[in-house]
C-alpha cells in the first residue's frame, strides 16, 4: 500500500514557495494571498487513495523539513499527473492536504505551465516536455550513441534500446521501434529491474558474484506481483551461472524474462575510463529471434557497443607484446 502524505499544519503564506510563473507568463497580473493559518484540528484528513503510487521521498516529510512542504508537494502532484490522476480530489487525497490548499498548488502549477487544464482534469504541461528535451541534449550519451543505435536497427529490422543504470533498476533513454509491426511495452524513461533484463544485466558484467546475487533478489521482489505465462525466470542458480558466461562473452541474453515472447541480445557500453556507463539491446518476439539467431547477432551488437564506447574514449585493451630474442 502506497503512503499518503502526513498531513502537516500549514499556512496560506506557503503559496510563496509555490512555482512561479515562467518569463511568457510573467506578465500575469499576481494576486496578495492573506497569511491566515489553518489550525491542525481544521483540517480534515482525506482518505488513502491506495492505487496512486507516488516515492516515498516526496511524501515523508518530517517536521524539520517543514520549510520544503510546497515544493515537495508540488513535485508530488506532478508525479500523480503522470501516474494518471486528473482531478483535485484525488490530489488531496494523495497528499494529505485540504481543497484549499490543492487547488492553490494546481493552479500555481498551471500558471507556471507544469500542468495544463483539459476538459476532465489536468494533464502534465508543456514546460516539462521543454525541462524533458533540454536534459535529454545535456546528456550526450544519446546524441554520440544515436547514430549506432539507427545503423543496429536498420541491420536487424528490430526494436532497440539504449540504457543506463539508475539504482537497481535500467532506465531507457532512447528506443528505435522495429519495422516487423511489433510493438513492446517498453519506453524512453521506462524503468525495469537491472537483473530481469537484457540491457540491464549488460551493466552488471563487471560487477561481482555477491552483488549479482543482491540483484538477483532485488528483481525478484520488485516483480513478485507480476504474473508471467509462462514464466521463464531463472532460480537463483540458473541465473549466477549465466551471468557468469555471459560475464566472460562480453554479452547477456533476456530470454523471456522480463516479458512474454520478448528475447534481446544486448553489450555493454564503457566510457574513457573503461566503466560500464550504458548498455544497448536488440529486441524481438520469438519468431524473429531464435537461439541461433541471437547468438549470431552477438558480433553485431558487440561492435555497435564498442563504437559508441570508443567515441566516450574508451579504448580496448591491447594485447601484451613479448619480445623475441635473437
Amino acid at each position: 500500500m502506497n503512503k499518503a502524505m502526513p498531513n502537516h499544519a500549514v499556512s496560506e503564506s506557503d503559496a510563496d514557495l509555490a512555482p512561479q510563473a515562467d518569463h511568457a507568463s510573467s506578465a500575469a497580473p499576481r494576486q496578495a494571498v492573506n497569511a491566515t493559518k489553518v489550525s491542525r484540528a481544521s483540517v480534515q484528513h482525506p482518505p488513502v487513495v491506495d492505487e496512486i503510487a507516488l516515492p516515498s521521498t516526496l511524501l515523508d516529510i518530517t517536521p524539520q523539513q517543514a520549510g520544503t512542504q510546497t515544493l515537495l508537494r508540488g513535485l508530488a502532484i506532478l508525479e500523480a499527473a503522470a501516474a494518471g490522476v486528473r482531478d483535485l480530489r484525488t490530489f488531496g487525497a494523495a497528499l494529505g492536504t485540504t481543497r484549499s490548499t490543492t487547488h492553490r498548488l494546481v493552479s500555481s502549477l498551471v500558471q507556471a505551465r507544469y500542468l495544463r487544464q483539459v476538459q476532465g482534469g489536468y494533464l502534465l504541461g508543456p514546460k516539462l516536455i521543454e525541462l524533458g528535451t533540454i536534459a535529454l541534449e545535456q546528456m550526450p550519451l544519446t546524441t554520440v550513441a544515436r547514430q549506432h543505435l539507427e545503423s543496429l536497427a536498420e541491420q536487424t529490422l528490430d526494436t532497440i534500446h539504449l540504457g543506463v543504470r539508475d539504482g537497481d533498476d535500467v532506465l531507457y533513454i532512447d528506443k528505435i521501434p522495429g519495422t516487423r509491426g511489433l510493438e513492446m511495452r517498453s519506453r524512453v524513461g521506462h524503468r525495469m529491474p537491472l537483473a530481469s533484463t537484457g540491457i540491464g544485466k549488460a551493466m552488471m558484467l563487471d560487477l561481482t558474484p555477491d552483488v549479482w546475487q543482491s540483484l538477483f533478489e532485488a528483481s525478484r521482489r520488485a516483480l513478485a506481483g507480476v504474473s508471467f505465462k509462462p514464466d521463464n525466470r531463472p532460480d537463483a542458480q540458473t541465473f549466477m551461472q549465466r551471468m557468469t558466461n555471459y560475464a566472460a562473452g562480453g554479452y547477456t541474453f533476456d530470454l523471456e524474462e522480463n516479458e512474454a515472447s520478448i528475447r534481446c541480445v544486448a553489450a555493454p557500453v564503457r566510457d574513457a575510463s573503461g566503466a560500464v556507463v550504458a548498455a544497448l539491446s536488440v529486441a524481438s518476439t520469438i519468431p524473429y529471434m531464435s537461439l541461433e539467431r541471437m547468438d549470431e547477432l552477438i558480433p553485431v551488437v558487440q561492435r555497435e557497443a564498442r563504437a559508441i564506447s570508443e567515441e566516450l574514449g574508451w579504448r580496448a585493451p591491447q594485447p601484451a607484446t613479448r619480445r623475441i630474442k635473437r
